[in-house]
């Protein structure tokens, strides 16, 4: 049975970026390491872009999952950073999930490594307490297609919605009337096929 259309509304999401430390980057292999920190920093920028909250999470910094990925540390230098002593789900930590509710948003955008441990415990959790949430599949990595495609399909059937950033990104946007070189201008940051796109859309204009 279908489901009713349920899109991202800027004005209701937040954004949640869950333990991406250096040490489990190391364990991605299911993308290309370079692409996934694309990835990762592109759905940074578009958080940014649309001014949606956002909360940053690690886990046992101490140990070997290592300190946060420096450029989300430096891309939100105000935004609530919950260092975990040791919960393994994030949702289990009661300052994570009171930073989240403090929002006051409904639509949790969710990332984070690895993605069925990571990314799956808090996302079940938040659907649980009746959040809507947006898995962003290209901002979050494991050890494997199979890990992966598991996770995947343990989020979508508890509701979870499973997102590219770039699709998020649209969603948020709806209309291209809104803004035009502040959303292009991020994806040709990202997108290399997106620059060339930007810079022929340019000199048409530019020749008028």
């Amino acid at each position: 049975m279908s489901k009713p259309y349920v899109r991202l509304d800027k004005n209701n999401a937040a954004v949640l970026l869950v333990d991406h430390q250096a040490g489990l980057l190391s364990l991605v292999r299911d993308i290309e390491p370079d692409r996934f920190k694309n990835n990762v920093l592109a759905l940074a920028d578009l958080a940014k872009y649309f001014g949606l909250p956002t909360i940053l999470t690690t886990s046992f910094e101490q140990g070997p999952n290592g300190p946060l990925v420096p450029e989300l540390k430096e891309a939100f230098p105000d935004a609530p950073y919950i260092a975990r002593p040791g919960q393994i789900n994030a949702w289990d930590n009661e300052d994570f999930v009171a930073a989240v509710k403090a929002t006051g948003k409904k639509q949790l955008i969710i990332a984070g490594v690895v993605t069925e441990v990571c990314v799956a415990f808090p996302a079940l959790s938040a659907l649980e307490e009746g959040f809507e949430v947006f898995v962003v599949t290209d901002a979050s990595g494991t050890f494997n297609a199979l890990t992966r495609d598991a996770a995947w399909d343990r989020m979508t059937a508890a509701g979870a919605q499973l997102m590219t950033w770039f699709g998020v990104a649209c969603e948020l946007h709806r209309d291209w009337r809104n803004d035009i070189e502040g959303l292009g201008t991020l994806f040709s940051n990202h997108i290399p096929d997106y620059r060339n796109l930007i810079t022929s859309y340019s000199t048409l204009t530019s020749g008028k």
